[in-house]
């Protein structure tokens, strides 16, 4: 289960049975998207009919099933971390970033046994960690910050919705995971020991877009961020009427949705401007993250030097 699988939502249907294969009239935009709390002012705007008939969301379960449709070309663009777009890329597939939903600012987390008392005693203990998901690059960063490799601990290779009972059976000495899986370890007697509140505007959700249809159906990729705005307008305005909105789709509590966007920021339409920008974040981020994906051996190569964003879709203005 990757990261985006989050908060015990219901499996989503299969993306065939969503209808990936449509005929006759001009298909419309179809955009991969998973269950995760920065993605969903899009299944606001698509509750609210503020998504035009030119994007169609096609809802997976997890992020794997975004960049399987996308490498099939089933998909036109798909909501994904920064990380999970660049191993699109490696794999062919030419993508562009046109809008940041989230930054992670506390939902990534190292949850560790009460005997470890900081990041150095992570040496000989067994770490849980999904090598294949946005933990995999957590992980990299902890070991940085502790001045360890990786063979200075034992990993434990998880997707993360098997770490409590790894935990619980007394396998693992500490889990890189995200909520709730932190906050039902931390009630095991689990230490929150890092998180990503300690990586400023590093982990970053995008919305990304096959290059071409940029260039075939510009009007397309607008309306999907005019609908995204839209529906992150109601959710900052409408935090209450929201909140319960969420946690009805996604069949949890209120306070389970507060405490999750406690842990990410979604920026407005300002703050994505200068993520996207020439010489923002997003394009020193992927770059760093692509040495330290190659250098680990997620991917094969770096990313081309053509630029990964295109901030020309953003709307002018949220009204």
């Amino acid at each position: 289960m990757h990261r985006r699988h989050f908060l015990g939502f219901s499996v989503a249907a299969a993306m065939a049975a969503s209808g990936l294969s449509g005929c006759g009239r001009a298909q419309p935009l179809r955009m991969g998207i998973h269950p995760w709390i920065g993605y969903e002012p899009l299944y606001l705007a698509e509750e609210f009919g503020w998504l035009p008939e030119s994007v169609t969301l096609l809802k997976g379960a997890a992020a794997a099933d975004s960049m399987a449709g996308l490498l099939a070309g089933e998909l036109d663009g798909a909501a994904l971390t920064l990380d999970e777009m660049l191993r699109v890329k490696d794999q062919g597939g030419d993508l562009v970033v046109v809008g940041v939903t989230d930054v992670s600012a506390g939902a990534d987390v190292l949850v560790v046994r009460p005997s470890i008392g900081e990041l150095r005693e992570l040496k000989g203990q067994r770490v849980a960690v999904e090598l294949t998901g946005v933990s995999g690059i957590m992980l990299i960063k902890i070991l940085e910050r502790a001045g360890l490799r990786r063979d200075d601990i034992i990993q434990v290779d998880l997707p993360v919705n098997e770490h409590l009972d790894a935990w619980r059976r007394g396998q693992v000495d500490a889990s890189v995971c995200y909520e709730p899986v932190a906050s039902i370890l931390q009630s095991q007697g689990g230490v929150r020991l890092f998180d990503s509140g300690d990586l400023p505007e590093t982990i970053f959700d995008v919305l990304v877009v096959n290059r071409e249809i940029t260039r075939n159906n510009p009007r397309a990729v607008r309306d999907l961020l005019a609908a995204h705005f839209s529906g992150l307008k109601h959710l900052v305005r409408n935090l209450h009427d929201s909140v319960y909105r969420v946690a009805s789709r996604q069949n949890t509590s209120p306070a389970a949705i507060r405490k999750a966007l406690a842990t990410v920021m979604l920026p407005d339409l300002a703050a994505n401007q200068r993520y996207l920008a020439s010489t923002g974040r997003i394009e020193m981020i992927a770059r760093n993250l692509g040495h330290i994906m190659m250098s680990e051996g997620m991917i094969g190569q770096m990313p081309n030097s053509r630029r990964l964003c295109d901030p020309s879709f953003l709307p002018r203005s949220v009204i």
